[in-house]
C-alpha cells in the first residue's frame, strides 16, 4: 500500500492507492510421484507457494501433469514462468527433461537443465568435473563388492567415507558411512550394493568443519547471489560429526553465519566455481567441508534444493534476514526475465 501526503488549502488529505499486482502469469506445476524424478521427497508446499505468489502476481495457477497431453496443454498456455521441483517425466518409458522442454518452448523456469542435473546426480562425475577446474575435493574412487579384494588394493587410505555413487537419499548416509578398517569397508560396500543397487563412492573422510552455500542466479543479468553458512553437526553414536540421516531427522545440527571474512570468501569462491563448472542454473546448493588441516573441499552439489524451511532457506534468513515469503518472491523475480545461454 502506498500513502501519498498531499496539501489542499489548509486541509491535509491522504490518498490511499491500492497495491498493484505484477502483470505476470505463473504456473506452479506438480505431478503424481510415479511420473517424476526429483531424487527426494517433493516437499513443495503448493498451497503456501500459491498463496504467496497470488498476493503479488496477476495470474497464478496450479497444474498437475498426469500425462504427455497435460504437458502439451501447459505449453499452449504460455506462462511467463513455471515454478516447479520436477526434474523429468516418465511417459511410456520416455524421459522428458522438464526444464529443457520448457526452454525449447521459450518458457522461463527456476531450475537447472538436464546436463547439470546429470552432473550433480553422478557424484563420481561431479568430483571429476570440479577436479578438472582445480577445485579441491577429497581423494576418491568407486567400487562394488569384490572389486578391491584386499586392503592393499585400495587407492585411498583410511579413514574413508562411503556413499552411493548415484543416489540422493538422506537415509544412505549413516553412522556406518565413516570406516576405519577394511572389514567395515567391505560391509558398507555390500550394504550399498544390496540395498541401493549402486556402486559406492569412496573418499577420504574429511573431519573438519562443514559449510553449505545457497545460490540464486539472475539468468538475464548473469549475477549469482551467494549465501554461505556453517553447519555444526552433533556427534553421532560413533563419535563423528557428520550430517547423517539421524542427525537431519532430529534437526540437532546448528546453522550459523560465517563471520570470518577469509573463510566466507573462500567457501563462496569454491561454491561459485563449482556451480559454474557443473553447469548449474537458477537455484542450487554447494556443500563444502574442511579437512583436519584446514583445507576446504568440494563435497557435493544439489541443483534441486529443498524449498521447505531447511538449509537453502536458512541461508537466506541468516545472510539477508529474508522471510520465507521474501525468498520465494526473490526466486520468482530473478527467473522471470527472458532466459538466455550464459557463457562462463
Amino acid at each position: 500500500m502506498i500513502i501519498q501526503n498531499n496539501t489542499l488549502s489548509d486541509q491535509e488529505v491522504f490518498i490511499i492507492k491500492p497495491f498493484s499486482k505484477i502483470n505476470k502469469y505463473i504456473e506452479i506445476v506438480t505431478t503424481p510421484n510415479s511420473l517424476t524424478k526429483t531424487d527426494m521427497k517433493d516437499d513443495l508446499n503448493v498451497e503456501l507457494i500459491l498463496e504467496i505468489l497470488s498476493k503479488n502476481y496477476e495470474k497464478v495457477l496450479v497444474t498437475t501433469i498426469k500425462n504427455e497431453d497435460d504437458l502439451k496443454t501447459l505449453i499452449t498456455k504460455k506462462p511467463d514462468l513455471v515454478f516447479s521441483r520436477i526434474k523429468y517425466f516418465n511417459f511410456k518409458k520416455e524421459k522428458i527433461w522438464f526444464s529443457d522442454y520448457l526452454k525449447k518452448h521459450n518458457i522461463n523456469y527456476i531450475s537447472s537443465n538436464k546436463n547439470a542435473f546429470e552432473n550433480e546426480y553422478d557424484k563420481n562425475l561431479a568430483k571429476q568435473i570440479v577436479q578438472k577446474e582445480n577445485i579441491n575435493t577429497a581423494n576418491f574412487f568407486t567400487t562394488q563388492p569384490n572389486e578391491h579384494e584386499i586392503e592393499s588394493l585400495l587407492p585411498v587410505t583410511f579413514p574413508l567415507f562411503l556413499k552411493p555413487e548415484k543416489k540422493n537419499n538422506p537415509e544412505d548416509i549413516n553412522a556406518q558411512s565413516v570406516v576405519f578398517d577394511f572389514k567395515k569397508y567391505q560391509a558398507k560396500v555390500l550394504d550399498i550394493y544390496n540395498n541401493q543397487k549402486s556402486r559406492t563412492l569412496v573418499e577420504n573422510y574429511l573431519s573438519g568443519k562443514e559449510y553449505s552455500v545457497s545460490i540464486l542466479e539472475n539468468k538475464s543479468k548473469n549475477i549469482l547471489m551467494i549465501l554461505p553458512v556453517e553447519i555444526i553437526a552433533c556427534k553421532n553414536k560413533n563419535g563423528h560429526k557428520i550430517l547423517d540421516f539421524d542427525a537431519r531427522k532430529s534437526n540437532l545440527e546448528e546453522i550459523i553465519a560465517i563471520t570470518d571474512k577469509k573463510i566466507r570468501k573462500e567457501v563462496s569462491s569454491i561454491a561459485i566455481n563449482s556451480f559454474r563448472a557443473l553447469g548449474g542454473k537458477g537455484i542450487g546448493k554447494i556443500d563444502i567441508k574442511m579437512s583436519f588441516n584446514g583445507i576446504f573441499h568440494f563435497l557435493a552439489a544439489d541443483f534441486m534444493p529443498s524449498l521447505d524451511e531447511g538449509y537453502f532457506y536458512k541461508a537466506f534468513f541468516i545472510n539477508e534476514n529474508m522471510s520465507y515469503e521474501e525468498m520465494i518472491l526473490k526466486i520468482v523475480d530473478t527467473n522471470l526475465s527472458t532466459p538466455k545461454e550464459i557463457e562462463f
